[in-house]
């Protein structure tokens, strides 16, 4: 019988429901759990007051990142709540026999970067973790969701969790970058066009010329990003880029079995001619260099346009907005986002913080400084990260430009460690994020851009266009 084309999402639905709940919610069935130290205490006490076991611990695992010191990781940590969830996540490991990346293993690193390296997050499974960023493994053509902690409970004791299906929306970015544009800047101008909440009960398939070029590092960084759309899924259709990375990874399938999971990857892809509930298309040369200039991550504007004034807004709720947005930032409307004075430069998150961000940037540093007066830290979103740049030599590059280079963690981006922004200091951030807090000081204030625009900010002293600081020509 002839059968209608299938998308990826309908697919790996289809493959993961146990059933469907009175509620029209369905039960579904989680191939892979990541966990860390932050979400998992309260969801494995709940199972010890329930007398339950973890149901499936061969298909968990965990690391440490959110609370681990980037400068200097001996234990006991200085920070007594931070040693004691360290602590509480190994004893948990150990009792329910779940694989766990501690700082000795030299595989320790950012949840969302250790899933990938390890081989561990596949195509055509459903992964979940309690992080709102677990859509980055999206990329290798999975529905990756992220949970609560009464979810991570759920998924601890029965390996299944309850969600409503969603919507599908595709977003074509074709054609070509232009110069000194990156995959930071593609994610936050798709935000800005579809607004925060514009992926509201959607998942989000990319896919178009760009995304069939990306490297999976460049897909992590767009996927990474989904949920500050609103969307709770996104994810990119597998191809041999997908094949080539993963193959010899330490959790890969080999031989006769990896030949059998490249072609059940390969089936599982969106077929020609598949539905979707909306398509988005978008041309990868309208997409320049993107900064954040307000408190949200669609509070965005090219490196060349000025700030937005709210008495320009055409809509009540958006002149309060900008209003909130400009209070809190300190910055006036109708000016230049270009040339406004940085504080901090930060390089790093499980956005922007794998081997091919710091590569691009150690290409253009040489000879720079980090201006006088600018705080610049970069840090590896993982060991193996951190290791591969030691043996390249770009942590040297970093270190002679004046940045101070970290140890492995999650580090300025959300704050739960040391690495904090103090009073209203200014950051140039390749993270995630630029919610008021967001970094570690309640009037502390984000811009967010690509990690050669924070260099630039950086060598520069202000926000900058990477393009004309460093002669960005492709």
């Amino acid at each position: 019988m002839r059968t209608s084309p299938r998308n990826l999402f309908g697919k790996v639905w289809a493959a993961h429901a146990v059933r469907e709940l009175a509620n029209g919610q369905t039960q579904l069935l989680i191939g892979t759990h990541l966990i860390h130290e932050v979400t998992s205490p309260q969801a494995f006490a709940m199972l010890r007051d329930l007398g339950l076991k973890v149901a499936m611990p061969h298909r968990t695992f965990a690391t440490v990142d959110h609370i681990v010191p980037t400068d200097r990781q001996t234990e006991p940590f200085s920070d007594p709540l931070a040693d004691a969830m360290i602590k509480a996540l190994r004893k948990n490991c150990t009792d329910h026999g779940i694989t766990y990346f501690d700082l000795a293993s030299g595989r320790q690193g950012i949840v969302h970067m250790v899933g990938p390296e390890q081989g561990i997050t596949q195509p055509g499974t459903t992964i979940a973790c309690g992080d709102s960023h677990t859509s980055t493994h999206g990329a290798f053509g999975a529905i990756a969701l992220g949970i609560g902690t009464s979810q991570v409970r759920d998924v601890l004791a029965t390996q299944t969790m309850a969600l409503g299906r969603l919507k599908l929306r595709r977003i074509n970015v074709e054609g070509r970058l232009g110069p000194g544009v990156y995959a930071k800047d593609v994610i936050l101008h798709i935000i800005r066009t579809l607004g925060v909440n514009g992926g509201t009960g959607f998942a989000y398939e990319y896919g178009g010329a760009v995304f069939d070029r990306f490297s999976m590092e460049e897909r992590m960084t767009v996927c990474n990003m989904s949920i500050e759309g609103g969307a709770r899924v996104g994810y990119v259709n597998p191809d041999e880029t997908t094949f080539a990375y993963l193959k010899g990874r330490p959790y890969s399938p080999v031989g006769a079995a990896w030949d059998e999971a490249v072609a059940r990857w390969r089936a599982v892809a969106s077929e020609p001619g598949c539905q979707y509930d909306d398509v988005v298309t978008i041309s990868g040369a309208d997409i320049p260099p993107t900064v954040t200039w307000g408190i949200n991550p669609g509070q965005g504007i090219a490196i060349t346009e000025t700030i937005p004034d709210p008495a320009k807004a055409t809509a009540v709720d958006e002149k309060a907005s900008i209003e909130e947005a400009l209070a809190y930032m300190k910055l006036r409307a109708g000016a230049p986002i270009k040339g406004i004075k940085i504080d901090v430069a930060f390089l790093g998150s499980c956005t922007n913080a794998r081997l091919s961000d710091f590569k691009e940037v150690a290409k253009y540093l040489p000879g720079r400084r980090v201006a006088q007066g600018v705080k610049a830290i970069a840090v590896p979103g993982s060991q193996i990260v951190s290791r591969q740049c030691a043996e390249l030599g770009i942590d040297r590059v970093f270190r002679d430009a004046g940045f101070d280079w970290r140890e492995a963690g999650c580090s300025m981006c959300l704050a739960m460690n040391p690495d904090k922004l103090v009073g209203d200091q200014l950051c140039a951030s390749s993270s995630n994020r630029n919610f008021k807090g967001r970094q570690g000081s309640p009037t502390g204030r984000t811009l967010l851009m690509s990690p050669l625009m924070v260099a630039a900010a950086a060598v520069t002293g202000a926000v900058a266009d990477a393009r004309e600081v460093f002669g960005v020509i492709h």
